[in-house]
């Protein structure tokens, strides 16, 4: 009786209401989250926490296991890509390619640097659909269509707390627990 009511006040403890943050009205924006995220790609199925730290001219991703072990570090910076998991190191000139030949992931980093703070890339053309509460719902670009059906608030300019991105046989979610907004 007392072990589950201690795992219950430690559970209470953990969870926590999202803070109400707002994304910043310039583009490629610096940012910091962790949250989690799950991929199916065919038969596929892969579950990770995330921690990203977005700058300008480089990218930080841990994928972490369930209890907060680094399994894969990603970092880009103006000329290369490093990906290291199980002590090895692969390269790259670009995230995708790496993520693609050493996970087997299909993920389009570069353009989710802008998706996860519901703007567009810069590149391709890309169209909108708004949600009943004015914010963005949809929006499609390099042929992926990304959901938003969660943000820190209700207030236009709030960030999202819940992503998913579809595209030929590849689906990921993206639950962003906690927002972290970097000094340009």
């Amino acid at each position: 009786m007392y072990r589950y009511l201690l795992l219950l006040l430690l559970l209470t403890g953990c969870a926590s209401a999202p803070v109400q943050m707002q994304r910043s009205a310039e583009p490629d924006a610096p940012f910091a989250f962790n949250g989690r995220v799950s991929l199916k790609q065919g038969a596929q199925r892969e579950k990770a926490g995330v921690r990203w730290v977005h700058k300008a001219n480089e990218d930080e991703i841990l994928l972490l296991a369930p209890l907060g072990q680094t399994v894969a570090r990603i970092y880009r910076d103006e000329n290369k890509a490093t990906l290291v998991t199980s002590g090895k190191g692969y390269r790259a000139q670009d995230m995708e390619s790496l993520m693609q030949q050493v996970l087997g992931w299909q993920l389009p980093l570069s353009g989710m640097r802008y998706w996860i703070v519901g703007q567009s890339a810069p590149e391709g053309e890309s169209s909108f659909e708004m949600a009943a509460s004015g914010q963005l719902g949809v929006l499609r670009q390099q042929g992926w269509v990304i959901g938003y059906s969660r943000y820190t608030s209700d207030r236009m300019d709030a960030l999202p707390l819940r992503l998913s991105l579809k595209r030929e046989g590849v689906e990921v979610l993206l639950v962003i627990d906690e927002w972290e907004l970097l000094p340009p």
